[in-house]
């Protein structure tokens, strides 16, 4: 249930940080939309790597490019439960795995001519952008979680 503003199917809830001596009792408004935009950048590269797989040749779809792809989708369905759990390091430790598997795999295509110089360069930043957010997003996790306890 969302406390917030829903926008498809992300909830945007937004906190009151309580000020220190002398603050406004509202303090600052934060908006937790970081995992929704990561989320999206994962649903994006998803949707640009599926049709680059069905163009592999035969010999490659099956082993480079079926691997491709699950390793792509595991990344979203990974993001995607990190965004409903409380404690979701382990789902970020998860995504962040799969992103360095992907990142293999693309360069593996890219070495056997499965895609192209310019395709190989938009999938890399792609997936740098994605692991820089990921990966924040899971300290930033990892840190929450050892001061609760």
């Amino acid at each position: 249930m969302c406390r917030g503003i829903t926008l498809g199917i992300f909830c945007f809830e937004f906190f009151i940080l309580g000020g220190s001596r002398g603050a406004s009792p509202l303090g600052k408004i934060l908006a937790t939309s970081e995992p929704a935009i990561v989320v999206q950048k994962a649903y994006d590269w998803a949707l640009w790597i599926l049709p680059k797989v069905e163009k592999f040749p035969k010999g490659y779809r099956f082993s480079i490019g079926q691997n491709l792809v699950s390793y792509s989708l595991d990344l979203l369905m990974n993001l995607v439960d990190a965004t409903y759990q409380s404690r979701n390091a382990s789902a970020l430790g998860a995504a962040v795995r799969d992103v360095n598997r992907v990142r293999y795999l693309i360069r593996l295509s890219k070495d056997l001519k499965l895609l192209n110089l310019a395709s190989y360069e938009f999938a890399s930043k792609g997936l740098d952008e994605i692991g820089r957010m990921t990966g924040g997003w899971w300290k930033s996790s990892r840190a929450t979680n050892e001061a609760s306890r």
